[in-house]
């Protein structure tokens, strides 16, 4: 079946944060919205008749869990990373976010250390500082336009930390780890006794030809310490059904974060939960491949777009999601210049790069999961606010 990315869909008056939450931040919603991190693609046709079937019966009553829920999960993490799970090692969890902040509560205590490597997705400093606990950060090095892992300072400073989140991939940089920075990652929490909470949730994202490796794969160790966190959520824009899970080996472990999830009546999940997953691992191969494809083609198109048009703005390319994570700096603005640039005189919306640490200064991020014409529409709008204001 050929499915269609081009199609233009108004997400105005539907609670939508992405669309009716700029009011918020920028006072008004005329801007394009390139910032929040889910696709303005109609979510796939299958997980829509999905949930309307359950509509159709006439009770939406308490819930349960079905085996096929759960081994839904298993194929799909079997077939495209060899991830050998059973159902009993899986665990609901109502968002990635959500069950971070779970598990931070689970594993830790107020005031005890937790590491993570800036700049990355804005929540994992507010669960940390949130929460009463310590933020370590670990700063990434931005060499030849990736980010790569600083892991003689990781070595230095993971000391008394109790836990590590880890962006697998990365957001906002778009890098896909490589085996040996997993596997030193690994080494290090596990010889420091640091328990690794692993954010898969771009994963099934991942832009060939790179091919994402889930933590818990690289070795004993890291599948004996670590909690990884996977979601069909970014893979098939259905983040409103608040439904990721805990892929968990370690018996203990698991234990720990089901009986704080069980005492405090968090892990029961909802009755849309169950059909919309199942239906998007069991029929979404197709869909996702093609998704896949036009994202790609929006990559490409933006970045050659800012190197012949916008030199200034220098885009990583990402290996894995639709994130354009802009380098602004020789633009030689401050971060309320650049905010104000992008919002005021181009007519976007995107994340302010300071968001996601101090590394971020001097940076945005851009989320292309859009139709074409839309993305069209935003770098010329972009274009025309930079030759305004660098003429010649």
């Amino acid at each position: 079946m050929k499915y269609c990315f081009d199609e233009l869909i108004d997400r105005k008056g539907t609670a939508s944060v992405k669309v009716d939450g700029m009011a918020e931040i920028w006072g008004r919603t005329d801007l394009i919205p390139m910032w929040v991190a889910d696709m303005d693609f109609a979510t796939p046709p299958f997980v829509l008749d999905a949930v309307r079937h359950r509509c159709d019966h006439p009770v939406l009553g308490y819930t349960s869990k079905p085996e096929s829920y759960f081994r839904s999960i298993v194929n799909w993490v079997k077939k495209r990373y060899d991830m050998e799970v059973s159902p009993d090692q899986i665990t609901f969890v109502p968002g990635v976010v959500a069950g971070l902040g779970m598990a931070i509560h689970a594993f830790t205590s107020p005031g005890d250390k937790i590491m993570i490597m800036t700049p990355v997705y804005p929540p994992f400093s507010w669960l940390v500082t949130r929460n009463g606990r310590r933020l370590v950060e670990c700063p990434l090095i931005l060499e030849n336009g990736h980010y790569r892992m600083d892991l003689e300072r990781m070595r230095r400073e993971i000391k008394g930390v109790k836990v590590l989140i880890l962006c697998n991939p990365h957001n906002p940089g778009g890098v896909v780890w490589t085996r040996e920075e997993l596997q030193a990652v690994a080494d290090l929490c596990a010889e420091d006794n640091v328990l690794v909470f692993s954010d898969e949730i771009h994963a099934d994202l991942t832009l060939p030809p790179h091919r994402h490796t889930p933590f818990a794969m690289i070795s004993e160790r890291a599948r004996q310490n670590s909690v990884t966190f996977m979601a069909p959520s970014k893979t098939f824009n259905m983040p409103g059904v608040a439904a990721s899970h805990a892929i968990i080996y370690n018996d203990a472990v698991r234990r720990r974060l089901t009986d704080y999830l069980v005492s405090s009546e968090l892990g029961a999940g909802h009755v849309f939960a169950w059909p919309a997953v199942e239906a998007a691992y069991t029929h979404g191969e197709e869909w996702l491949e093609q998704c896949l494809s036009y994202l790609q083609s929006n990559i490409g198109y933006a970045l050659e777009f800012f190197e012949a048009h916008i030199p200034l703005i220098r885009p990583l390319r990402p290996m894995a999601s639709y994130l354009l994570w802009l380098d602004c700096r020789p633009m030689h603005l401050s971060q309320e210049e650049l905010k104000a640039f992008f919002a005021d005189e181009a007519g976007l919306a995107l994340n302010d790069g300071a968001t996601f640490g101090k590394e971020g200064v001097g940076f945005m991020r851009m989320n292309v999961a859009c139709p074409r014409a839309v993305l069209e529409k935003a770098l010329n709008q972009l274009k025309a606010a930079f030759d305004r204001r660098f003429p010649g």
